[in-house]
């Protein structure tokens, strides 16, 4: 009767451990017994894919979208029944005062190294934290940004909150979609050589090899002129985008200067005017949601793709 009562014990012990759920979290592994079901999220493209993976229920509601002013009329109406409890980056005592038990962010994308809002510091307070996988950059090595980032968050995700098979799916279909839309396209005669201009005038912030339109402009087909540059996002000077003379210039838009008045920026500076994409008017916008991880990659690549092969 002991042996199966012991037997029994080890099979629920067993049963238990079976039941959580282990993820890869930059350097950290994140170990869950159950769902979260009160999570919060940071900035648009980390909501959104929170969204797309049906978790709005389980939100009680998210922070850093309105003041960059990067809420669009779809977005808007995906979170209309939650409450944004911080415009820019939250506080820890925001995120503690909403009962949060799962926050989705990442390093520049709503915690800083070093800062107030960080696993560490929410981890007293029953708050676990997931890093958005292109941030790891800031913690840790990686590979450069490419794809299989986004995927991976929206993989993680489902097996945080038991919902697998959903996110295979839905990355199977944004593979496939992606896929059959490159292999419809005329091949590029030529790599065009493109540069991203995020913002800033006395110098330009860009993007390295560690950030998201490095792997969107390659899937495209394109290369990016400062995928050398050992950086995520950070600023260059003018003067090394003039000597890599880009063909085609992607503008990101988003905050208090438009895209628009960017472009304008550079046609209307003699420094430009030997810029190959400046002197043809090749440029290209994306909006941040789609310039940042998240489910808009695929159409962004699509844009940038047909944009490359336009005469």
């Amino acid at each position: 009767m002991k042996l199966i009562f012991s037997t029994l014990i080890a099979t629920v012990i067993a049963t238990e451990m079976l039941a959580q759920t282990v993820v890869q979290s930059c350097d950290r592994k994140l170990t869950f017994d159950e769902p979260p079901t009160a999570a919060i999220s940071n900035d648009v493209n980390l909501t959104e894919m929170m969204l797309v993976l049906g978790l709005a229920e389980r939100m009680v509601g998210y922070t850093g979208i309105s003041g960059w002013k990067t809420l669009d009329p779809v977005m808007r109406l995906g979170i209309a029944e939650l409450p944004e409890l911080s415009s820019k980056y939250p506080s820890k005592e925001v995120l503690i005062g909403a009962d949060a038990d799962f926050f989705f962010a990442g390093w520049n994308y709503g915690m800083k190294v070093g800062g107030e809002v960080t696993p560490d510091t929410l981890a007293p307070f029953g708050i676990q934290v997931y890093e958005l996988t292109e941030s790891c950059i800031h913690v840790g090595k990686k590979a450069a940004a490419s794809m299989n980032d986004m995927y991976n968050d929206l993989r993680n995700l489902g097996l945080i909150f038991d919902l697998g098979n959903k996110a295979e799916n839905l990355v199977s279909a944004y593979e496939k979609d992606l896929n059959d839309y490159l292999a419809s396209l005329e091949p590029l005669n030529f790599v065009p050589r493109v540069f991203v201009y995020d913002s800033g005038e006395d110098v330009a912030f860009t993007a390295g090899r560690y950030a998201m339109p490095n792997a969107l402009i390659e899937a495209a087909g394109g290369s990016n002129i400062m995928k050398d540059f050992q950086k995520s996002w950070a600023t260059v000077t003018w003067e090394a985008v003039i000597e890599r003379n880009p063909e085609v210039i992607v503008i990101v838009n988003y905050g208090e200067v438009s895209a628009e008045e960017k472009r304008a920026f550079m046609i209307s500076n003699p420094a430009f005017s030997n810029i190959d994409a400046v002197k043809n008017d090749r440029f290209v916008t994306l909006e941040y949601v789609e310039a940042t991880p998240g489910p808009r990659n695929i159409g962004a690549i699509k844009k940038l793709a047909a944009a490359f092969r336009e005469e």
